[in-house]
């Protein structure tokens, strides 16, 4: 669990709440009431005393000042917030008149308290989160953001955190969640997501992320998270010095890799570096999707292909010559080690989504089309399978206008052209500036706009949770056994049991 602090008011804390400045762009009591309650001072309050309030115009700040004294009656009280309600009104469009932009109302904001977000996004990918954080303080140098990460690769160990959280009505202000199933088919049927469709009209939204992925997001009562990125999983990495000294080319297919991975392996190279056990789920997309092609790759997401046909049951038998092919300490190495084994020349390939082209230019500080290349996965040119992290407002989230304003700031231009050159993603965003990006993210840009998008079953888009978690268990039946159709059996099984297809 992560560490959290919780602060309870006390006598001298009582003292200190007689006067405090509060959000004063109230329209409703019910707005006013939400206020108090995020400023801590209604659990503060002393018996028998009740609150007033006095409105202030200090230069450009409209101030409201909150004083708790002897109960006076519930006209008084509504009358001075009624009073604080014309006076905001007012300000407010004096301030519209002298041309402040909004960034400049979001650092007068007397907005404070904390705001805890909550990922998967440390060492490595931590230094573009920060970026995002440290434009966000900057907005709002009040409030306290609590970056809360959890290790483990593609954030399992911090699902896991997550769900305990969730459930024990104790959430983050926003988490991370990879966009489709993983959010739709875990929290939102659950009832844990609030709606965000009024914000999406309110930022603009509709008008610069394409639809198909705004689908992604959305059920038919609503849309449930932001987008803050776009990852490409079916990547093949490799260093362009080292084909050469091996006298190799890079795979266009399956068949051309097997074909080329005993010569790589007689001169002591291992042919494709592979990972902890998730890297191997998402080597196993990238062959499925080859065998399949994207038709087939959907209905089988879609229920109408079963994992016991002929076809899928090929998938298997493919993947399982591949892993010859692999390295024997996979299971102890994590994506960024099996990375490693290609940039020092250990490795041929490795098939990692575009988050190992953040890690080799951001951590490692590698030139992208240099120091190392890059190719659509065997039999899988012209096919786009992504991903996208996404944030969303989970009920009960505390301090929800925090949230809000972070939401805002993920959705942004300016957000997402400072998060994703440093996390190795493109901007989901049809305006984003493409100056910012480096030579590999510029062709993925490329790639999204023209080529055929399907979705990552490693990253949550086409299945839920519970599939997600009953896979793991098969891959290390078929890990063990190598039997393709004992491994298409067992995948069937738990595919209804998910309720893939209903």
């Amino acid at each position: 669990m992560v560490a959290r602090t919780t602060r309870k008011p006390g006598p001298k804390r009582d003292k200190q709440l007689y006067r405090r400045s509060v959000h004063t762009t109230v329209k409703t009591k019910e707005e006013y009431r939400q206020i108090y309650v995020t400023h801590s001072m209604a659990k503060s309050q002393p018996r028998g005393h009740t609150t007033e309030v006095e409105v202030r115009v200090t230069g450009e700040k409209l101030v409201g000042v909150v004083l708790v004294k002897p109960e006076r009656g519930k006209q008084k009280l509504e009358r001075e917030v009624s009073g604080l309600k014309r006076l905001a009104v007012v300000a407010l469009s004096l301030l519209v008149v002298w041309g402040l932009t909004g960034t400049a109302l979001a650092a007068s904001s007397p907005l404070r308290g904390e705001l805890e977000i909550f990922s998967w996004w440390a060492g490595d990918e931590g230094p573009a989160l920060q970026a995002l954080i440290d434009k966000y303080k900057t907005a709002f140098p009040n409030v306290e953001v609590i970056n809360a990460t959890v290790t483990g690769g593609a954030g399992i160990n911090a699902k896991a955190v997550l769900k305990t959280r969730m459930l024990g009505g104790d959430p983050p202000g926003s988490f991370q969640v990879h966009a489709g199933q993983e959010l739709i088919g875990t929290w939102v049927v659950a009832k844990r997501m609030e709606d965000l469709t009024s914000l999406y009209n309110q930022e603009g939204w509709f008008k610069v992320f394409p639809k198909d992925l705004i689908d992604l997001l959305s059920t038919k009562d609503g849309i449930w998270s932001v987008p803050v990125n776009i990852h490409r999983s079916n990547v093949l990495w490799y260093v362009p010095e080292n084909m050469k000294k091996w006298g190799v080319g890079v795979p266009q297919n399956w068949d051309e890799f097997l074909q080329i991975a005993p010569k790589l392996q007689k001169q002591g190279v291992t042919p494709l570096a592979l990972g902890e056990n998730w890297t191997v789920t998402h080597l196993w997309e990238s062959v499925a999707l080859a065998v399949l092609g994207p038709e087939k790759w959907q209905a089988l997401w879609e229920g109408n292909l079963s994992f016991t046909n002929p076809d899928v049951i090929k998938v298997w038998e493919l993947f399982g010559k591949i892993l010859q092919y692999t390295n024997r300490d996979a299971a102890s190495l994590t994506w960024q080690q099996a990375t490693d084994m290609v940039v020092k020349g250990e490795a041929a390939f490795n098939i990692m989504g575009d988050w190992a082209a953040g890690y080799m230019t951001t951590t490692l500080h590698l030139t992208a089309g240099k120091d190392f290349g890059w190719a659509p996965s065997p039999g899988t040119k012209g096919i786009f399978m992504m991903l996208a992290d996404s944030f969303g407002l989970p009920v009960g989230a505390p301090n929800r206008q925090a949230v809000i304003e972070w939401l805002k700031l993920v959705g942004s231009r300016s957000g997402q052209d400072t998060f994703n050159p440093l996390k190795g993603s493109i901007s989901p965003r049809l305006d984003s500036d493409l100056s910012k990006y480096n030579t590999y993210s510029r062709s993925a840009a490329q790639d999204w706009q023209t080529n055929r998008i399907v979705g990552s079953l490693a990253h949550g888009v086409v299945a839920n949770e519970r599939f997600m978690n009953d896979f793991a268990t098969v891959m290390e039946i078929f890990l063990s056994s190598r039997n393709p159709q004992a491994a298409a059996q067992a995948a069937q099984a738990v595919a209804i049991q998910a309720g893939i297809g209903r």
